[in-house]
């Protein structure tokens, strides 16, 4: 079987979100699994030199983009095993920042089209084009109007992921033909709301439609949580599906992490209690193992939950023997929250804003708690690295936190849970969680069983593995 994975980012080359992460972790678990998985993506402006020197150039080509006709390099590299296809073009791609531009729509128009005209030049002849958000959710609706009967190109499946439904490529309706390059005749594929809705394009057109977790895939069926694309998954719910990600297991392994000062294992604790001193000297709290330090690694928003933090966390930091260390940036009312909370608890509370990856590592292995409190989350990455770790999860029941993180009120589960979105149900799993930690032997039993959870690529793998073969 051979899949052409199509993202708009990958790591290492180029990241804004767990897209990237995904995009550059599933291929490789495919390929383990004797799944021929390769990658296509932009050659951004912002992908360095070092990287850029090990790609080799295939060829050019010219690529429609409606009455256009558009330049496109091909370059290819390898990375952790996998192939890497890029689409060079300077105009659409060097760039500051990889999306948040005007013409978005025409670029990632441009990308999709690329993505099909290249596969003759590239020696991969893809039984299953895995699409990835609306970036490349046009490509789908390309292949049905432009390739399905052209030669070399028929009885190619597609798959379409929705990372996150908030983000949808909506145009208005003038851009169709002049920008799109689509007629009249595709409209009820793509508009949606008397808009253009690129994902509602590749709803529409993919064979199979997923996203990243089994509880956002029931999750966005409902007016709630879909950004208004409900009335299209609901009947098209026959080919919706949710696949959990996973993460990089050897990435994050906190007994060969060297990002962190020492190492640990669930069999060897010893090296997780001088990470916690560590953590609490560098941001300048009392060093003592005896308090419990809840960690927070988040953008600082609205929709993680931050308004219920605002509301209740100050009361309790002063009423409670705890610390808090937080590592993120996002809208100011937030950041000034924070800042005001370190202020006002300079013995409790450290603050960074921005986001260091390096110093996210030391917080997951220094912390006992990690609180995740999202409205919505599709999938959630930070609760299974924070498991990796042994920082105990506190989160809301939704998306793929729901499907990861089980309460341990019976002394069972993995981590600290509250269904509703209220700030006093969340108080409420912050204090039972506070109240494992005085009890040292519940909270080892926690801690050994969150460190051995499975969360590793192998078992979404398997499952996109099966996905494939059903539509073949």
């Amino acid at each position: 079987m051979k899949v052409l994975y199509v993202a708009s980012e990958a790591l290492p080359f180029a990241a804004s979100g767990g897209l990237a992460d995904v995009a550059g972790s599933l291929p490789a678990a495919l390929r383990k699994r004797k799944v021929a998985c390769r990658v296509v993506m932009p050659l951004y402006g912002s992908i360095g030199s070092e990287m850029r020197s090990s790609m080799r150039f295939i060829t050019n080509i010219m690529v429609p983009v409606s009455w256009r006709m558009q330049y496109c390099g091909i370059f290819e590299a390898n990375a952790n095993g996998v192939v890497y296809y890029f689409i060079d073009n300077e105009y659409y791609f060097k760039r500051e920042g990889l999306y948040g531009h005007y013409d978005d729509g025409e670029r990632f128009a441009f990308f999709s089209r690329a993505v099909l005209e290249i596969l003759p030049y590239i020696d991969f002849r893809p039984d299953i084009i895995h699409c990835n958000d609306w970036q490349s959710a046009l490509v789908p609706l390309y292949y049905t109007a432009f390739y399905a009967q052209r030669e070399g190109y028929t009885g190619i499946k597609t798959v379409f992921t929705i990372h996150n439904i908030q983000y949808q490529g909506i145009y208005g309706k003038e851009i169709l033909g002049d920008v799109f390059g689509l007629g009249e005749e595709h409209m009820s594929l793509i508009e949606f709301g008397g808009d253009l809705n690129l994902m509602k394009a590749g709803i529409e057109c993919a064979n199979k439609v997923t996203t990243v977790s089994k509880t956002y895939a029931h999750e966005i069926l409902d007016p709630w949580f879909s950004h208004g694309l409900h009335p299209i998954l609901q009947e098209r719910s026959y080919k919706l599906s949710g696949i959990l990600n996973g993460i990089d297991v050897d990435n994050y392994n906190p007994e060969t992490d060297k990002n962190i000062p020492f190492n640990y294992s669930a069999a060897d604790f010893s090296g997780k209690a001088k990470c916690k001193a560590a953590l609490q000297e560098s941001f300048g709290l009392p060093v003592r193992e005896d308090v419990p330090v809840m960690a927070i690694i988040s953008r600082l928003v609205s929709h993680k939950g931050f308004d219920l933090v605002k509301r209740i966390m100050w009361d309790q930091l002063a009423a409670a023997d705890m610390q808090l260390i937080v590592l993120g940036s996002g809208d100011w009312e937030y950041e000034e929250y924070f800042r005001a909370l370190a202020g006002a608890f300079p013995d409790k509370v450290g603050l960074r804003l921005g986001f260091v990856p390096d110093l996210a590592r030391k917080i997951y292995a220094g912390s006992d708690l990690f609180l995740m409190p999202s409205k919505s989350e599709p999938c959630g990455l930070s609760q299974m690295v924070a498991l990796r770790y042994g920082s105990l999860p506190i989160v809301r029941e939704t998306g793929g936190l729901k499907d990861t993180i089980t309460d341990s009120g019976d002394g069972m589960g993995n981590g600290f849970t509250f269904k509703s979105y209220d700030a006093y149900d969340m108080l409420d799993a912050i204090r039972r969680a506070l109240g494992a930690f005085y009890d040292k032997d519940l909270f080892r039993t926690l801690v050994e069983r969150a460190m051995k959870c499975d969360n590793s690529w192998g078992k979404s793998a398997k499952e996109y593995i099966a996905l494939y073969e059903s539509i073949q």
